[in-house]
């Protein structure tokens, strides 16, 4: 990946998350602190400021920079989860990986973010989006399939029970609600794959 389509790509992360801020710290009012919104617009809004210094480096150390930056600027459970995603896609890949490298890197990934937030697929979290992801970069779907895969991985939370994070002291009242970290990380997902698609 070119330097300018990494820069684009950051770009085109931080539009999505800062447009749909309202809509996240919304999510995060029903059955969390009610800042998840705010907390990841002012972290990528951060990497943005950064964009084409973090893109003209490797594609790893790129990666483990956008990650070090959502653990410093986020804050709250999301700043370590996601800032965990990124820097551990950092650590597996290689500066020109292919779909099976990718595959097998977000899989680490997954297992990171798990063992950082001691949490589970079912849980009603951000990993009940990111593995249906993987599952679907495994079975070789298209970017705009993945993307169709993970919005659906969100929506498939509502009936859940949290059984992790804040909201998970709402007990049954959890139930009906989207989980906002579902959520934004289904909104990175469209956001990559449609930035990939037309690079």
């Amino acid at each position: 990946m070119a330097a300018s389509d990494f820069s684009q790509l950051i770009a085109a992360t931080a539009d999505t998350i800062s447009s749909h801020a309202d809509e996240l710290t919304a999510l995060d009012q029903a059955i969390g602190d009610g800042d998840h919104g705010l907390n990841m617009k002012r972290g990528f809004e951060a990497v943005r400021t950064e964009k084409d210094a973090i893109a003209a480096k490797p594609l790893p150390d790129a990666l483990k920079a956008v990650g070090t930056k959502l653990v410093m600027t986020v804050g709250g459970a999301s700043g370590p989860l996601f800032g965990t995603l990124f820097m551990a896609l950092g650590k597996e890949l290689s500066a020109t990986p292919d779909r099976a490298a990718l595959t097998a890197a977000l899989g680490k990934a997954i297992e990171a973010v798990s063992a950082r937030g001691k949490s589970q697929p079912g849980q009603k979290t951000m990993l009940d989006v990111l593995q249906p992801v993987y599952e679907a970069l495994a079975q070789g779907k298209t970017a705009g399939a993945i993307a169709d895969a993970a919005d659906k991985a969100a929506e498939a939370t509502v009936p859940m029970k949290a059984l992790r994070g804040r909201a998970s002291f709402l007990g049954e009242r959890s139930i009906g609600h989207m989980d906002a970290g579902a959520r934004s990380t289904a909104l990175l997902v469209r956001a990559i794959a449609e930035a990939i698609e037309d690079s």
